[in-house]
């Protein structure tokens, strides 16, 4: 999909005086606003920034001020995870 919108051109001056490359801080609002409410996974975030990795997203959402969505399930699983790799004794 492709997305333009019309700003005044002093509107379109002052963003870009301050953000020099609009059309990519716009698609990161966008990412960060679905993220935060839920619509857009860590996945689609990576594919929609050209991300490599999930450490990049990671980076992104805590400079953006959007706090990861990781549930106890989340916790369990990766505890889980880190005693069968031997990274955390046994329970």
């Amino acid at each position: 999909m492709s997305v333009s919108i019309e700003l005044p051109e002093d509107v379109s001056r002052a963003l870009e005086a301050k953000w020099h490359d609009v059309p990519r801080r716009t698609l990161e609002a966008l990412a960060a606003e679905g993220y935060r409410e839920g619509i857009l996974s860590e996945s689609q975030l990576r594919r929609m920034l050209g991300y490599e990795s999930r450490i990049e997203v990671h980076a992104f959402l805590k400079a953006s001020g959007v706090f990861l969505q990781y549930s106890e399930s989340d916790l369990e699983n990766d505890l889980e995870t880190h005693r069968r790799l031997g990274i955390l004794p046994a329970a």
